[in-house]
């Protein structure tokens, strides 16, 4: 595809796969709210070596060039297990999508959101969901509030002009997604304190801490949970087997036995909350702006990971099972295991600040819990969609 000088090329060598990862950093450097992510682990996401989303998906990654500078870059990509899911939960068939995106200007962008969307029509897809990087459970949607303040673990920053671009090109909001931000040195509302307090008498009910000597387990116990609770949210796509162990081995070194929290009843494990410290912060600080730490910063970043002090707090999971999801028991779990979480990042971490999501704009549940906690939308993430 050609407009004016501009070449757009789907990536055919190890030389425009060393371009696309380079290129987010080389346009983002000047944004003091950006987080460099650490090269390899860039690398291995866009990899089928290092992602086995690529296991389930068809990915196209594609380069924008003007002469031989390289200006802007997108990966389009399907994912077969959205194909299957309910059209009413807003994946299912025909459903591809888009990620990735970075262009130095609005043409740019354009042309390459136009070589996204004829490679997801040439594959047989009728509709995109975008911006997706890459999976649901990565990153998924555009940050169109909260650019003022770096985004925590695991979620992403876009500069604010890509907005107006995307929407240019006749996308519309599918959904928005919520991140509340919380002070967690102020005690909760009397109301949730006697919430707590009456769920530590009920004999029926047990929260605890997991167990890293039984990582495995645990992993596999905390997976069923939320692929039982997430399966009729919207955009919810199954995660595998193999996707479990490898983010339970890329996250390993973050879990703490104090944060991530699992709920018995009955003595049956019935709901999951799982807490990270902030990562960004220290990368932030520690990772060069082309994602390459110096020997200094890697060691002031490996030993935050060994102790992570003073660290924000972020919660990118929980989920109690549906057969319990209208029951009052329901939002006692979440209220229990949000303060056990909370006692432990003050007592153990000298943590300050924690951050809840995201959340569907739609969860009526989880908004009423972050409502009921205090909590603030300190940032929202809009997923756009288009028909082909």
């Amino acid at each position: 595809m050609v407009a004016s000088d501009l070449v757009i090329a789907p990536v055919s060598s190890k030389a425009d796969f060393g371009a696309f990862i380079d290129l987010s950093y080389r346009l983002n450097a000047d944004d003091p709210n950006w987080v460099p992510q650490l090269r390899a682990e860039e690398v291995a996401k866009f990899s089928a070596a290092g992602n086995p989303y690529f296991d389930h998906a068809r990915v196209q990654l594609l380069l924008a060039r003007r002469g031989a500078q390289v200006v802007g870059r997108i990966a389009a990509h399907i994912d077969e297990l959205a194909l299957t899911q309910p059209t009413e939960q807003g994946m299912g068939p025909g459903t591809g999508f888009w990620g990735a995106l970075e262009a130095e200007d609005a043409a740019i962008s354009a042309a390459l959101i136009a070589a996204a969307e004829s490679w997801l029509k040439e594959q047989g897809m009728i509709r995109v969901l975008a911006p997706m990087n890459l999976s649901v459970w990565e990153e998924p949607g555009l940050l169109v509030r909260g650019h003022d303040h770096p985004p925590m673990v695991m979620m992403g920053h876009h500069k604010p002009h890509y907005q107006g671009w995307i929407e240019a090109q006749g996308y519309t909001s599918a959904k928005t997604l919520y991140t509340y931000d919380l002070d967690i040195r102020r005690e909760f509302p009397p109301l949730i304190q006697r919430i707590v307090s009456s769920g530590e008498k009920n004999s029926r009910i047990k929260v605890r801490g997991v167990d890293k000597s039984k990582f495995e387990q645990e992993a596999a116990t905390i997976l069923d949970i939320l692929n039982d609770a997430w399966a009729d949210n919207w955009g919810f796509v199954p995660i595998t087997d193999k996707e479990i162990v490898h983010t339970g081995k890329k996250l390993k070194p973050l879990v703490r036995e104090d944060l991530i929290m699992i709920a018995e009843l009955d003595g049956v494990p019935v709901a999951f909350m799982m807490t990270l410290p902030d990562l960004n912060g220290i990368q932030q600080r520690t990772v060069g702006k082309n994602g390459k730490p110096s020997l200094l910063g890697w060691i002031k970043l490996g030993l935050w990971i060994f102790k992570p002090t003073q660290a924000g707090m972020r919660v990118p999971l929980m989920g109690v099972r549906k057969s319990l999801q209208a029951s009052r028991i329901a939002s006692q779990l979440a209220f229990m295991m949000i303060e056990y979480i909370r006692r432990a990042a003050i007592a153990n971490y000298n943590s300050t600040r924690g951050e809840i999501g995201w959340v569907l704009d739609d969860n009526q549940g989880m908004n009423a819990i972050a409502d009921a906690i205090n909590s603030t939308v300190n940032k929202e993430y809009r997923i756009y969609e288009k028909g082909l």
